[in-house]
């Protein structure tokens, strides 16, 4: 590495776990990158190596429940405020869900998340989670995660009893760009449902979408959120527009942006699994492959909530591709 203030932080990263990078220095860190973007890759690849090691974790998801949500998302295809056409239907049974899950585990998936649309369900509706999760635990090795919405203490603990483990909440965008995105509920709802599935011993899976308009300083600005708040896995997206939403016109990111931008969440959130989740496809096209080197230890596969991802089969072989140049290994099933 060339540029001393990439080189000075990286180093500073890895010889001290406790140094946490401050807003001066992921604004260098971001203005250093658009001259020396291999530098800023190269450190964020030498931390993930450092406290992440070289194994690669794989998720899926299943659209559990579909459409009509309240809010009012900008971005959303399956908000009520917005006519997209997409599938509506109601949470799927427990059966639905666990022969998805033992066919998730079949093609070598670590992860399996049951996502529901809405902000929040109804207590049948927890039950029916809780009824699939207790079963995919006791039938497979998947590490089971689950996007129900905002909980109550008691519907958080109930999830964590039948096994789910990762409690997955997404802030979406930074505080300060928040409003712009979102009228229906306010951003401490979110932190707060964070919080509060935390108390209850659930791991915290939450992250955003970058190219929602908001501006580097931003995508810095939610890294040190989610840093603030305690997060445990980082899903990071970014936008793919969709007819119908307010955001349907947004340009996508160019592919080294959003590269550069999974090396700023690496070097601000160095100790944090970071997962490369939708978007990937349209976003980074012939540059998937870097996410790794970029900083993510994660992927997911698969069809996304309403739109088509690439197949599994092609992305264990990026995979496996990757790993014959870099040393990493794909993390085989384990409960966790």
């Amino acid at each position: 590495m060339n540029h001393p203030d990439i080189r000075r932080i990286t180093e500073k990263l890895l010889a001290d776990p406790t140094h946490r990078v401050d807003e001066d220095e992921a604004r260098a860190l971001a203005k250093a990158a658009d001259t020396n973007f291999m530098d800023l890759i190269c450190g964020a690849d030498r931390i993930r190596r450092h406290y992440k090691g070289d194994q690669i974790f794989t998720c899926t998801i299943i659209n559990a429940k579909s459409g009509r949500c309240s809010q009012d998302c900008a971005f959303c295809a399956q908000s009520a405020h917005h006519e997209t056409g997409v599938e509506t239907y109601p949470l799927l049974e427990p059966q639905t869900l666990v022969t998805r899950a033992l066919e998730m585990e079949d093609a070598r998936m670590t992860h399996y998340s049951l996502v529901t649309s809405g902000f929040h369900l109804s207590e049948a509706e927890i039950d029916t989670l809780c009824e699939a999760a207790h079963q995919i635990r006791s039938r497979t090795n998947l590490t089971l995660c689950c996007s129900p919405g905002v909980l109550t203490a008691d519907q958080a603990a109930r999830l964590k009893q039948s096994g789910i483990r990762n409690y997955h909440h997404n802030l979406e965008t930074a505080r300060s760009h928040f409003s712009r995105i979102c009228s229906t509920h306010e951003y401490d709802e979110d932190i707060k449902a964070v919080g509060s599935a935390a108390e209850a011993g659930l791991a915290i899976c939450s992250g955003g979408i970058l190219g929602l308009g908001e501006t580097r300083t931003q995508r810095i600005e939610l890294a040190m959120t989610l840093r603030e708040i305690g997060v445990e896995k980082i899903p990071v997206n970014f936008i793919n527009p969709i007819a119908g939403t307010k955001m349907a016109d947004r340009p996508l990111l160019p592919a080294a942006e959003a590269l550069k931008s999974v090396a700023l969440f690496r070097f601000i959130c160095p100790a944090c699994d970071i997962t490369i989740c939708g978007g990937r496809l349209v976003t980074l096209g012939d540059f998937q492959s870097w996410i790794f080197a970029s900083g993510a230890n994660g992927v997911m596969t698969g069809n996304y909530l309403t739109t088509a991802g690439r197949d599994i089969a092609a992305d264990l072989e990026m995979i496996a591709r990757w790993q014959d140049c870099s040393g990493a290994e794909l993390i085989s099933n384990n409960k966790i």
